[in-house]
């Protein structure tokens, strides 16, 4: 049954003017794109969380970060694969409710992603001024961080349901979002830029702490290091303003225009996209610029490929055969075996000296 509320709310902003050309409730290739996109992005992320489960030298600080960001990035992706799922003719047959869960629930997964890029600025930041290592009695801070991270979010993107929407205030209500009012896309907008600046300000001085540090050691030193992390630094917030300014854009024109009077709010949905894509670089980004993450990785990846078609090593014989291999190694190679070993596989199992890599 359609829901007079929800098909109110689309007819006033004339999403429903062109609803007889669709195609019913078959998925349209557009929307088949997105879903690999978010199949994509969901594998992703969950192949850094079970690196980082499996492997005890991650657990720090840091990784606790950057796992929390997988988490967020991996909650976006579903969170948009149940959105496209229940989108176009079912949107209709959602209840209010349902409705502000559907949406809510994207605004929390972006909203933690979002938090969690500025976690992780923060942390860096507090490392290069301290310069201190490691302390690992001081995980509590770490985890209160990420909690906030977490209720910020959820609070955010609450409001709506809780009251802060455009029920019975049709001329109040987002084209792009029908039943949520241009004061909380305002609102939320703002929050998403000021996180935007303080994360590039935060790299900003990241970048002239290390090259002012690199200067009192040597030229050549200084030379390499500030290139490295001005790259570093470029490609992280050049791809979060590539991803997500667009939709920042769209999104303060929806406030500013009336109904019906911008033609392109019409097209949100790909600009969505792109927003949701910075989930799917972030993993690559955060995490395989790491060489030991970039190990762990692909020698997670290569070891769910090649388990099946593997032959089983054939009892003494292969035992031997192994023993001596082991024995022509070098020390350094032996030592590092170990650290590179995702899967925690026992000393008789051959590690690649290439760090996993197939």
């Amino acid at each position: 049954m359609i829901n007079t509320n929800i098909s109110l709310h689309y007819s006033f902003i004339g999403k429903l003017d062109n609803r007889n050309e669709t195609t019913g409730g078959t998925l349209g290739p557009e929307k088949v794109v997105f879903l690999v996109i978010c199949s994509f992005i969901v594998l992703e992320n969950m192949i850094v969380l079970i690196a980082i489960w499996k492997n005890h030298k991650f657990h720090n600080r840091m990784y606790f970060f950057i796992g929390n960001l997988a988490l967020c990035d991996l909650l976006a992706g579903v969170a948009y694969t149940v959105n496209l799922l229940m989108s176009g003719e079912r949107t209709l047959h959602l209840s209010p409710v349902e409705w502000f869960i559907r949406e809510g629930s994207m605004f929390v997964a972006l909203g933690a992603s979002i938090f969690s890029l500025l976690a992780i600025a923060i942390e860096r930041h507090l490392t290069m001024i301290k310069m201190r290592p490691y302390d690992a009695n001081k995980n509590y801070r770490v985890f209160l961080l990420i909690g906030t991270c977490w209720l910020i979010a959820i609070a955010l993107g609450a409001l709506p349901i809780l009251g802060w929407n455009c029920l019975g205030n049709l001329p109040d209500c987002s084209t792009i979002l029908p039943l949520y009012t241009k004061k909380y896309v305002a609102f939320c907008i703002s929050i998403f830029m000021a996180l935007l600046l303080a994360i590039s300000v935060l790299y900003a001085r990241i970048y002239i702490l290390v090259k002012s540090s690199s200067r009192k050691v040597t030229k050549h030193s200084n030379s390499e290091r500030s290139m490295a992390l001005l790259r570093t630094v470029s490609i992280v917030v050049g791809v979060f303003i590539a991803c997500w300014t667009p939709i920042f854009i769209l999104l303060l024109t929806d406030v500013a225009c009336k109904p019906r009077q911008c033609s392109i709010l019409l097209k949100a949905d790909w600009f969505i996209a792109l927003a949701v894509m910075n989930s799917g670089m972030n993993p690559i980004i955060y995490t395989l610029a790491s060489r030991e993450m970039r190990r762990a990785f692909f020698g997670l990846v290569c070891g769910c490929f090649m388990k099946d078609q593997e032959p089983k090593p054939n009892g003494d014989a292969s035992r031997s055969k192994l023993s001596s291999s082991q024995s022509q190694k070098p020390a350094e190679e032996q030592d590092e075996s170990p650290k590179i070993n995702v899967t925690h596989t026992s000393k008789q199992e051959p590690v690649s000296s290439h760090g996993g890599e197939c």
